[in-house]
């Protein structure tokens, strides 16, 4: 009986450790700093590189004040990620805020 009690407690602490980590995953909105759009038409380069990156659920991008916002699945992608995304676009970003 004192078995079957420890294997239905590890069972249920299994099951509350893998719904904490699903639970801990979700959209996350950031906004990058873009100092290298130069022109109105470089936010869709901008917009459209980050829209690549799988996860990734809005962007907004602006000429002035030269930022992308982006909102993205954190457990599909990561900040370095997107980031990457408009470094290989030729518009290297900052983390300007998380929102």
């Amino acid at each position: 009986m004192l078995k079957q009690w420890k294997i239905a407690v590890c069972s249920i602490i299994v099951g509350a450790v893998g719904f904490a980590s699903i639970a801990l995953a979700g959209s996350q909105t950031v906004a990058l700093s873009v100092p290298g759009m130069t022109c109105s038409t470089c936010p869709l380069t901008v917009k459209k590189a980050l829209q690549k990156v799988p996860g990734v659920e809005n962007v907004t991008a602006t000429f002035e004040p030269k930022e992308a916002v982006v909102t993205f699945n954190d457990s599909k992608t990561t900040l370095e990620q997107l980031r990457a995304a408009t470094a290989n676009a030729g518009y290297p970003s900052l983390l300007k805020e998380s929102q």
